[in-house]
């Protein structure tokens, strides 16, 4: 079976009573086609948060429509302790069908349904306010720190709302990223140049085993290949890059299956991370997936407290991957580690980013031009 749609997991829908009457509600409900259920305002679906590690796979066949009562945009979480990109959040939801051994979500998150936000008119009075209050800096907008972006889209539709809107925004790109190939919504749109289609990428063994229920490399490269063919900027994200048997010519098939089949000119920005951790991933994780051999590596406490590769193996991976990346990339992509020290990039890449004007610069002109 394909998982080229991975909202075909999801089996019902649950709707607080008091977003019920939205015609976003609605509109998601008619296109879904599935059972739903109501449920009391602040209320939940059900009881299989009392178990919820153990419940999760179950969690992740019922989307729960409800109101984000806090913040839709916001700094992404990065750490001092390294250098950060300084990305911008936009919290459309939590969770998504896909399953990643890796997924910080697993112990960042404390419930096991897919939640959708639904009152979207506040996210957008959000970013009217926050772009127009900041007219002299550039945002970096995402999607896909807290959901997938586009695993959900043939029920949200959320895409079609979302481009547009940053299509006339002058100070700001959106940045939608997935594993999955769901791009029918974002065909026919004027996009203006201002949205970022990007897949997460790995070795085809890890893609394969780690990534459950996730498009496999050609769909989600044939999906990449048909944006760059209607104008979109791309991106690509190896992060986690995860040391396994075969893991040099493991990223160097996908590193050329990705340069034959997508236009290089049409990358805006790749990032590269190597596998990390907080302590209690790692319970889940073996817990969930006792099969997987992931967590079952030599790895030192960072300074942001997570788990990391000893950095000689870190940089081992890095030179690798990052030296097949600058053999085929387009001058204009912007090669970058995410949360990495200053270190590493002087010894992979040969300078820091200071020595460019700093991260954020060297991923805004990327798609500035």
């Amino acid at each position: 079976m394909t998982w080229k749609d991975p909202s075909k997991y999801v089996q019902e829908i649950f709707v607080e009573e008091s977003v019920a009457d939205l015609p976003y509600t609605k509109e998601i409900i008619e296109r879904a086609g599935l059972p739903v259920h109501i449920v009391p305002e602040r209320g939940k679906p059900n009881d299989l948060d009392a178990e919820y590690v153990r419940n999760l796979t179950a969690g992740k066949r019922q989307l729960f429509l409800t109101a984000n009562r806090g913040q839709f945009f916001k700094p992404c979480p990065g750490t001092r302790e390294y250098q950060c990109c300084k990305y911008q959040v936009l919290g459309c939801g939590a969770g998504c069908p896909m399953d990643c051994v890796y997924c910080i979500l697993q112990a960042y998150l404390n419930t096991p349904w897919i939640l959708h936000f639904v009152n979207v008119e506040k996210m957008f009075d959000e970013l009217r306010e926050g772009l127009g209050n900041n007219p002299s800096q550039f945002f970096r907008i995402g999607t896909g720190e807290f959901t997938d972006s586009l695993a959900l889209d043939r029920f949200t539709a959320l895409s079609r709302k979302l481009v547009p809107f940053f299509r006339d925004c002058d100070n700001a790109v959106l940045e939608l990223k997935t594993k999955s190939a769901v791009i029918d919504n974002l065909i026919d749109l004027d996009h203006g140049g201002r949205t970022v289609v990007a897949w997460s990428l790995n070795s085809p063994t890890i893609m394969e085993t780690e990534e459950i229920r996730s498009a496999t490399l050609d769909e989600r490269l044939e999906a990449a290949a048909q944006c760059a063919s209607l104008g979109y900027h791309l991106a690509f994200h190896f992060d986690p890059i995860i040391e396994h048997e075969g893991w040099e010519e493991g990223y160097a098939e996908t590193i050329r299956r990705l340069y034959s089949m997508v236009p290089a000119e049409s990358i805006a920005w790749i990032s590269l991370g190597a596998l990390r951790y907080i302590p209690k991933l790692k319970e889940i994780g073996i817990h969930r997936f006792p099969n997987s051999k992931i967590y079952y590596n030599e790895f030192i406490n960072g300074l942001d407290n997570k788990s990391r590769y000893f950095r000689p193996k870190r940089v081992r991976l890095y030179q690798h991957i990052y030296g097949l990346l600058k053999e085929r990339a387009a001058e204009r992509t912007c090669i970058y580690f995410c949360m990495e020290s200053e270190e590493i990039w002087r010894e992979v890449m040969g300078f820091a980013p200071e020595e460019h004007g700093g991260l954020r610069k060297m991923l805004d002109i990327s798609v500035q031009g």
